[in-house]
């Protein structure tokens, strides 16, 4: 005999897989490999937000209204970011990785999930002032063009500044933080100068191909909400794209087992960097 509670948790794992079948079929977005925890977590919050009685009757209306899809994307994006959040990874990076790639004589680097920009931002101060900046080109991608518009603009809160000034001044800033910024009524304005380098461009790690020859590819706390299958996936993907030698930074909670891994070795274990081999 099936179990209630049991029948009902495995009609609810059914209803998300057709609903997340159905958003791809459809519209090309592809969160079946995500983990299941973070996407059964947004859809409950969808489900809750806009009155539906049950993940079918959403997904109903997914399909048949493309506005409706428009307004629920975001929701699966991941867009928990900050300047030069976890300080000191920024210090490692400003002492020993940017020595590193000052030896090539045009630099790019990627950063893959950017979100809302802080960390490419926080990445074009670091270079500026290294002196690298002027001969790098820097790349911020995401798939969601709303949050992609956000990071081009560049303007922040009073409030978030606050925590980024503190942040900036712990990863060893070289300048004062206020010059990287103007303030127009209420929010901070990053400086164009800071983005003039900066190509931001709609990219899906799910479903998108390599993305160039890069010397360092940045995609922090992305890989956690991606199941194991696809972690993988992506991992190859940033493999393709780096070139030898190439630096591969990953989030404080992300590990690659390298026993598995041939092409990359550690770089620096605590920071979560690592290398492709030569």
């Amino acid at each position: 005999m099936i179990d209630e509670k049991e029948e009902i948790k495995d009609t609810e794992d059914i209803e998300i897989q057709l609903f997340l079948e159905g958003m791809y079929l459809k519209y090309g977005y592809d969160f079946r490999d995500y983990s299941r925890r973070h996407i059964k977590r947004r859809i409950k919050n969808l489900i809750a937000l806009n009155s539906f009685n049950s993940i079918s009757e959403m997904q109903y209306q997914m399909l048949i209204d493309y506005n409706f899809f428009k307004s629920i994307l975001p929701y699966f994006s991941i867009n928990v970011t900050e300047m030069f959040r976890n300080p000191s990874l920024f210090n490692f990076i400003r002492k020993e990785i940017l020595p590193l790639l000052s030896t090539y004589p045009m630099l790019k680097i990627w950063h893959a999930g950017c979100s809302t920009g802080e960390e490419v931002y926080s990445m074009a101060i670091l270079l500026h002032e290294y002196g690298l900046y002027d001969r790098c080109q820097l790349y911020a991608t995401d798939f969601n063009e709303d949050i992609l518009n956000k990071a081009k603009e560049g303007q922040f809160s009073l409030e978030q500044i606050k925590k980024y000034t503190n942040n900036y001044i712990q990863s060893g800033g070289l300048e004062d933080f206020s010059d990287y910024y103007t303030i127009h009524y209420q929010t901070a304005l990053i400086n164009s100068e800071l983005k003039k380098n900066i190509i931001f461009a709609n990219h899906n790690l799910v479903t998108d191909q390599v993305f160039g020859e890069m010397h360092m590819i940045v995609c922090r706390n992305v890989l956690i909400y991606f199941n194991h299958t696809l972690q993988e996936k992506v991992i190859q993907l940033f493999k393709t794209s780096l070139c030898k030698g190439g630096i591969l930074c990953l989030g404080s909670k992300e590990t690659l087992l390298i026993d598995k891994e041939k092409e990359i070795e550690v770089y620096a274990q605590k920071q979560k960097i690592y290398r492709k081999s030569y």
